[in-house]
């Protein structure tokens, strides 16, 4: 299904932004620079966004401006890892991950008293698709040796992970955002991760410990 698009003046109206604001906070990498989409109009060439993306990115920012730095808000909304060591039993304590994601992931990273950025995301995203209830305690042990394994190759890269299943047989790929997938009759897409949603999200829980 194709994203839908907001152009730049429709985007200013709505938001009550200025120019001046948007193009900042593009340079202070508060917005991606994909973000920016050059199509043919019928008045020449103009900027459209992804609609959804930038609506919700836009009201984080003005709702956090006041709290935290631009500078604090580039780093929060960067898809680019922490150089950080988390102990996992406070990550339980603050609610940040489940005892059963943790005590789930534990056969596979160890267990370290102190878990990577890295890490810290993979339980974090198996906690969130456990949550939703559409993948079993298998399949997520599952996803936790193919996050870990291949993730690190997308470096700053934002990607998706992505749970397919056929007649019971569930995979768990990790593909560029946004990128398209292309598979045989009967397979069904059981969850699509945003896995850079998933970083800030983690990013603004760990600024509160």
């Amino acid at each position: 299904m194709e994203e839908e698009l907001i152009s730049k003046k429709d985007l200013l109206e709505l938001t009550g932004i200025s120019y001046g604001q948007l193009y900042r906070w593009k340079r202070k990498n508060l917005l991606p620079e994909e973000w920016f989409i050059r199509k043919s109009a019928f008045t020449g060439q103009e900027t459209f966004f992804p609609k959804q993306k930038i609506l919700d990115r836009i009201d984080k920012i003005v709702h956090m401006k006041d709290d935290l730095s631009l500078d604090e808000l580039a780093d929060m909304f960067s898809p680019a890892s922490k150089a950080i060591s988390i102990p996992m039993k406070q990550l339980i304590e603050r609610n940040i991950v489940s005892t059963n994601a943790a005590k789930t992931a534990e056969a596979y990273i160890g267990q370290s008293e102190l878990y990577t950025f890295e890490q810290t995301l993979c339980v974090y995203i198996l906690d969130y698709c456990l949550q939703t209830g559409e993948i079993s305690l298998e399949e997520g042990k599952t996803l936790i040796p193919t996050f870990l394994e291949h993730y690190k190759k997308f470096k700053e890269q934002q990607c998706d992970l992505i749970l397919l299943r056929k007649m019971g047989v569930s995979v768990f790929l990790l593909l560029p955002a946004g990128g398209e997938i292309h598979f045989e009759s009967g397979v069904k897409i059981i969850l699509r991760v945003d896995v850079p949603v998933m970083i800030e999200q983690l990013k603004l829980k760990l600024m509160a410990i």
